[in-house]
């Protein structure tokens, strides 16, 4: 595959009156697709996982935007996670036509938020699918209390990409709950990796490259159904 160069654009997004430190990753091709992703309950936009996913992204043309939020209360994360969507919509130089949301760990469940607040408006064609990377599904050993309230009403494709041995999201836990959904799901299990992506005997580098080439071939076929 011909990997394209891109150009990173740090910017602040207006919230509330403070501004969301963000990075742009914009590829040096005609943009009509793009990314947004955040952190977990710890570290910033710039956590490895997320800047290996983003850097393989925009290489392949996908405009990506990662941003940071600071805060552990889930529904300040999705407010947060809402304002950069709607920053994004409404950009005069990016101009769109649909935008994949994504987060690792908390962050995808801020994702999952926005996108199932979102998809109740039903003109809203913008949100094309939601990624979510070590979807916190539970606590540690706490399987009776599934965060599972957002996902039964999101209407887009949803891919999950978990590790077979995370301690927040049991296998056959997630599995359950995605048969329950209603849309389009994808489950991609990344063999003996714990919550935090590790493997004994793998190195990052190789695990991330096995968690982007899957997210971007389903942000492919997704974009390809949608043009056919």
């Amino acid at each position: 595959m011909n990997m394209g160069d891109y150009t990173e654009v740090n910017v602040k997004i207006p919230f509330g009156n403070k501004y969301l430190d963000a990075i742009f990753s914009v590829p040096d091709k005609i943009l009509t697709h793009g990314v947004i992703l955040t952190h977990g309950a710890g570290g910033d936009m710039n956590f490895s996982h997320l800047v290996s996913l983003v850097a393989y992204l925009a290489s392949c043309g996908l405009l990506c935007l990662r941003f940071t939020c600071k805060g552990l209360n889930i529904a300040y994360r999705t407010k947060a996670y809402k304002t950069v969507v709607e920053y994004l919509k409404s950009s005069e130089e990016y101009k769109l036509s649909g935008v994949f949301l994504g987060g690792r760990s908390m962050g995808s469940r801020a994702a999952a938020s926005v996108t199932r607040q979102i998809s109740q408006d039903d003109n809203e064609d913008f949100i094309l699918g939601l990624i979510c990377l070590s979807y916190p599904l539970h606590r540690p050993k706490l399987q009776s209390k599934l965060r599972d309230e957002d996902l039964f009403f999101i209407k887009c494709p949803v891919l999950f990409v978990s590790g077979s041995e995370d301690e927040m999201c049991e296998k056959k836990i997630l599995e359950g709950v995605a048969s329950k959904m209603k849309t389009l799901k994808k489950i991609h299990w990344v063999e003996k990796a714990n919550h935090g992506m590790a493997v004994k005997g793998r190195t990052a580098d190789d695990i991330m490259m096995e968690i982007s080439t899957q997210v971007f071939s389903w942000i492919k076929e997704i974009i390809e159904q949608e043009y056919n």
